[in-house]
């Protein structure tokens, strides 16, 4: 006997419905499994047979042949345990269905008692799912609150096989689930869930650090509010304990929550790396990812055998920080072109090639010298010239003229650690943030975009216009610290953002000196030359 189902598998960010043929004939007992299939799917003839048995059923005796087809895909993981189940129990006729099974798609995991084990990439594959035109799912309870965030679909969580089994037998009255006519999972016909109240694994959007902690760090402060204001790329210089990691880790309390489309797809990048706790949905507030700069490149770029993402596409719709941005190894610093160029990354194998989203705002932090006190008027530089060069070495041109803005960070004095005074809030800084983002985003949403950092070189001459006068400001600049003429455009990109906070329509001569001093560490960098004079 002979029946066909449908399952599905996650390619990259995106996925594939796979058929699952199931083939009974009479013989010796015999179980394969083809198409592909890598080690965790050929052992689901072990995880299968166990489950039929606990459900109460009879494993099917004879030479059983499960086909995954199309052949050419890489079958991985244990998301077909569920189809090739239901298959077996049709083959062997335990199972009289009054549905037509083509009609669905089997998602999860089996445990050996039958329990139905949550899976990932769920997202991904109900988008496909509904462009191909299959509207039933049947899948794990726990993926549920996941499942739902796509509409017009048919969701089905069950809990055990035998649920399953009865779904497409019709032997219960059971009906999709439907959160927005039941409320909740209490109203789910054919199963008692008590309704879940737990927090793990969710994004917090409360924040224990706030910007009113910082002291004496004005200019790194505004530097920060442009940034995110914009989604501009930063990077702040200075010596240890002068505050750029405690300024950095308080960029959440101050970034806007993600509207719906960036949550969704976000949470389905999470979904398939699975990061998603059980019974998480909605992610709302925007990725911060801080990578180690131990961590390999396949952690930080993606990729591996399997390609997976990595923390930049983790980062997606939020913040990459790097903090020690000098000690990550050259070839995952050269690797960030790609990302912060086009927004994405391709990894190329020999027989895949999948291109992971990675469009992410970039906040590195460093030391001006590997002693750390290259610049800091109190301390006595313990490096040569030549330490001091090949510690510059990582951060080639290519890199540094993809940051927008480039911010000193300068050790406090001993008054400035006593002072009362302190920073705005983060409350009152993100407050400016959400009216500076709404700007953009009623000026840019027409072009698929939302942030100035984002904009192409046709919206910079559109919206970044500018005097003679400003442009013989700039034409000084770009001879003076040879600037390329990506850094030209985002001088401009920083100045209308800057205008934008401020509500103005035109850029002013002000706005542009103010994003030209945020290219004096570039100028520092690669135009001074440090040696002997620093031990004076």
């Amino acid at each position: 006997m002979f029946c066909r189902l449908k399952s599905a598998t996650v390619l990259g960010v995106s996925s594939s419905i796979i058929d699952i043929e199931v083939d009974l004939k009479k013989g010796l007992p015999q179980q394969s499994i083809v198409g592909l299939p890598d080690t965790a799917v050929k052992e689901a003839k072990e995880r299968v047979n166990a489950a039929i048995r606990n459900s109460g059923y009879t494993f099917p005796l004879g030479q059983l042949t499960i086909n995954l087809a199309p052949a050419d895909i890489k079958k991985e993981g244990s998301i077909f345990d569920l189809a090739i189940a239901i298959g077996a129990l049709i083959v062997s006729e335990q199972v009289k269905i009054k549905k037509n099974v083509g009609d669905y798609i089997f998602l999860g995991e089996l445990a050996l008692d039958g329990y139905i084990r949550p899976i990932h990439g769920v997202l991904a594959i109900l988008e496909n799912a509904r462009e191909q035109g299959v509207h039933g799912i049947i899948l794990p309870i726990d993926n549920y609150e996941e499942a739902r965030l796509i509409p017009d679909m048919d969701i089905y969580p069950v809990r055990y096989l035998t649920e399953a089994v009865h779904i497409i037998a019709g032997t219960w009255e059971f009906r999709p689930a439907d959160y927005e006519r039941e409320k909740d999972l209490n109203n789910v016909i054919y199963t008692k869930i008590e309704k879940n109240n737990n927090e793990r694994g969710r994004f917090s959007e409360k924040h224990s650090d706030d910007f009113s902690d910082v002291k004496g760090q004005n200019y790194a402060v505004r530097a920060i509010e442009i940034a995110i204001s914009g989604g501009h790329n930063i990077l702040m210089i200075g010596s240890p304990g002068s505050g750029k990691t405690m300024i950095a880790l308080r960029i959440p309390t101050i970034i806007p929550e993600m509207i719906k489309e960036e949550s969704i797809e976000t949470t389905k990048i999470y979904s398939i790396a699975g990061l998603l706790a059980a019974g998480q949905g909605l992610i709302s507030s925007r990725p911060f990812r801080a990578p180690h700069h131990t961590a390999s490149e396949v952690s930080i770029i993606g990729g591996g055998k399997n390609p997976i993402p990595g923390e930049i596409t983790l980062a997606h719709n939020g913040v990459l920080f790097l903090d020690e941005f000098t000690e990550f190894k050259n070839n995952i610093i050269q690797s960030l072109r790609q990302p912060l160029e086009t927004g994405t990354v391709t990894i190329a194998r020999a027989d895949t090639r999948i291109t992971f989203p990675s469009l992410f705002m970039l906040v590195a932090s460093m030391n001006p010298c590997p002693c750390g006190y290259l610049f800091d008027p109190e301390r006595v530089c313990r490096c040569n010239s030549f330490q001091i060069n090949k510690y510059y070495m990582k951060i080639s041109g290519p890199i540094l003229d993809r940051i927008d803005i480039q911010v000193e960070v300068k050790p406090l004095k001993a008054a400035q650690m006593f002072e009362n005074s302190h920073s705005e809030s983060s409350s009152v800084i993100k407050k400016r943030v959400n009216l500076t983002r709404k700007v953009q985003q009623e000026r840019l949403s027409k072009y698929g975009i939302n942030l100035n950092a984002f904009m192409s070189t046709e919206l910079v001459k559109k919206y970044c216009y500018i005097g003679m006068e400003i442009k013989e400001i700039l034409f000084t600049a770009v001879k003076k610290y040879k600037l390329s003429a990506r850094s030209y455009n985002k001088i401009l990109k920083v100045s209308r953002t800057i205008a934008d906070m401020q509500c103005r329509e035109k850029i002013s001569k002000e706005d542009v000196l103010e994003a030209l001093s945020f290219r004096e560490v570039e100028n520092i960098l690669y135009n001074k030359t440090p040696g002997p004079k620093i031990r004076q």
